[in-house]
């Protein structure tokens, strides 16, 4: 019995492949221009660096902008407040304005003078302030802990030695001058700053529309609840920080007052000032004001520590959830987290602006991530 097989023919070689004289196909080979990918990647690292370099030389400017647009946005629920009650935008923007300009022109024209004043004070009367220090309580309680009985005095000597050297002299001259042009500086970026917030404020509705632009059609009235969400969160943490700080300035002007603590209106606004940083502000600013304390006496210092003891648990359990609760819904492990970061990457401003970005990106989650996990 004969076995028939089927003869299978080959298979045709791929389109890309040549044909050789005898049939055959054959891959053809692949040519790789080290020289062209290297120089366009040389190209893209120059590119990032010379973007990398631009961005570090903007780095005031970027800082300028930021800071206006968060203190347009905390100015805004005030403008939208006054349109509510009939204003046009312009009047309330202007009125709002106005006020801002004229509390901070107040407190500059209330604290420089004491500042002129204690330094003039502090210069003519500094020998008698040595030897009063020198001869007070304080002064022996320390000497009596170094072990030495004229430890104070060797410091306070050693410091005379230093600043009669002309070189020191030269080189504090030096500090005193850097000092000067960075308060000068200061004063240069506190007016750009409110004329890119008056820019940004006057101009706020007009930049969502711009930006909702960017979004597809479909989208476009999801993200505008989402925004106005966000802006307005922002605004609320500003108008609350701000409260916050106001309330530590007003009592302790008084308290400070009561106890006769040296310049109690400088201190009371350092204390405003340092309450606008999250977390560590009002500490910082209580350690600072009950140094200055000493000035006055031990006694007086230690009332101002026990006084701020306290104040920062009222304001951490009291003043600051009733304030904050209606402003950043923020959970409190993650402002931790957020005011460090913040403060790490971008120094004071960076604290003071990392919780609202923080609550935004809950705002976005809850608004957008979660909705399409939920229905895919």
């Amino acid at each position: 019995m004969r076995i028939r097989t089927k003869r299978v023919a080959p298979a045709p070689p791929p389109a890309s492949a040549e044909i050789t004289s005898d049939g055959h196909g054959r891959t053809p080979e692949v040519k790789i221009r080290a020289f062209r990918i290297g120089f366009v990647g040389a190209l893209g690292v120059l590119l990032a660096v010379m973007l990398g370099g631009i961005l570090g030389e903007l780095g005031t400017v970027i800082l300028y902008v930021a800071l206006a647009l968060f203190l347009a946005l905390g100015l805004d629920p005030i403008v939208s407040w006054l349109q509510r009650r009939g204003m046009p935008r312009w009047v309330a923007i202007l009125i709002v304005f106005a006020g801002v300009i004229g509390i901070f022109a107040g407190l500059i024209a209330t604290i420089v003078p004491i500042v002129v004043e204690q330094t003039t004070i502090v210069v003519e009367n500094w020998d008698d302030i040595v030897t009063n220090f020198t001869n007070s309580d304080f002064v022996a309680w320390l000497n009596n802990l170094t072990g030495s009985g004229h430890a104070i005095e060797d410091a306070i000597t050693s410091a005379g030695d230093w600043l009669a050297d002309p070189e020191n002299l030269g080189s504090l001259g030096g500090g005193i001058l850097a000092v000067g042009v960075g308060i000068a500086g200061g004063f240069t970026g506190a007016t750009i700053v409110l004329i890119l917030t008056l820019y940004f404020l006057a101009s706020l509705d007009s930049m969502k529309r711009y930006a909702s632009r960017f979004v597809p059609a479909s989208s476009r009235g999801a993200y505008r609840d989402v925004s106005e969400e966000i802006t307005g969160s922002v605004g609320r943490y500003v108008i609350g920080q701000f409260g916050l700080g106001a309330i530590n300035g007003v009592l302790s002007l008084i308290y400070l007052s009561i106890i006769g603590a040296p310049a109690p209106i400088l201190l009371a606004f350092i204390a405003f000032l340092f309450s606008l940083v999250p977390l560590v502000g009002t500490l910082t600013g209580a350690v600072i004001i009950s140094l200055v304390s000493f000035a006055a006496s031990p006694e007086t210092a230690l009332a101002a520590a026990i006084y701020y003891l306290i104040y920062m648990q009222v304001e951490a359990y009291v003043l600051s959830p009733r304030i904050m609760s209606r402003a950043v819904a923020v959970p409190g492990a993650l402002v931790v987290i957020a005011a460090v970061a913040g403060g790490t990457l971008g120094g004071v401003l960076g604290a003071l602006v990392a919780i609202p970005v923080a609550a935004s990106l809950i705002i976005i989650v809850e608004k957008v991530v979660f909705p399409r996990q939920d229905t895919v």
